[in-house]
């Protein structure tokens, strides 16, 4: 006989003496917790009816509870100087399947534990405290991602200003040069007319002096 559990919102498979490691439960090592059944068979016989599946039970035994491997979380940002590298370790719980029953009594003919609120209040305490760290640890990522947009924001415009009055500056001088080039260009028209002109007087007086 197998079952398919959920618990932490993953689904498990399991068989009688399976251990399995699971999302961290609010349980003490030694403790024995109901797990949600989702699905039984036994041989050809599946039961998938949801008021079957309410009195069935998979009972299984804390174990212990550790950290998974870690996980190395990097983000980078393209020309924005944004590099972050994180780790993290899960918490979890290893369990060993101990009873699986269609009943709902284990073998030794007792009411399974108290557990099947191992999804006890505490479990939902558990769970949304962890679900407060996650959404202040987003917080705090999205305030710091701000602040670096924001100072990226500041740097690309302070940049901006800078190539604008450097092409502000060439342009005048660009003008500048510009000006100078007419007027060297009207000193060498006025030199050449004034040779000219001195090019054509001797030549009246010699015509006159044949005359």
């Amino acid at each position: 006989m197998y079952a398919i559990i959920q618990t932490g919102g993953k689904q498990y498979r399991v068989f009688e003496g399976d251990r399995i490691a699971v999302e961290k439960l609010a349980v003490e090592p030694g403790s024995t917790v109901d797990l949600d059944v989702l699905f039984l068979a036994d041989c050809s016989k599946m039961v998938i009816d949801a008021d079957a599946l309410a009195e069935a039970s998979v009972q299984a035994e804390v174990l212990e509870h550790f950290k998974g491997e870690k996980a190395l979380v990097f983000k980078f940002k393209k020309r924005k100087g944004y590099k972050r590298l994180r780790g993290h370790r899960q918490e979890l719980t290893r369990l060993k399947i101990i009873d699986i029953s269609m009943t709902g009594k284990t073998s030794s003919g007792q009411e399974p534990s108290a557990a099947k609120a191992g999804k006890t209040d505490d479990a939902e305490e558990l769970q949304a405290d962890q679900v407060d760290v996650a959404l202040a640890d987003s917080a705090d990522e999205a305030a710091v991602d701000g602040q670096v947009d924001e100072a990226a924001a500041v740097q690309v415009d302070e940049a901006a200003d800078d190539v604008a009055d450097e092409a502000a500056d060439q342009a005048e001088e660009a003008a500048e040069a510009a000006g100078e080039a007419d007027e060297a260009a009207g000193e060498a028209d006025e030199a050449v007319e004034a040779v000219e002109a001195t090019d054509e007087a001797p030549a009246g007086q010699d015509d006159e002096d044949k005359n």
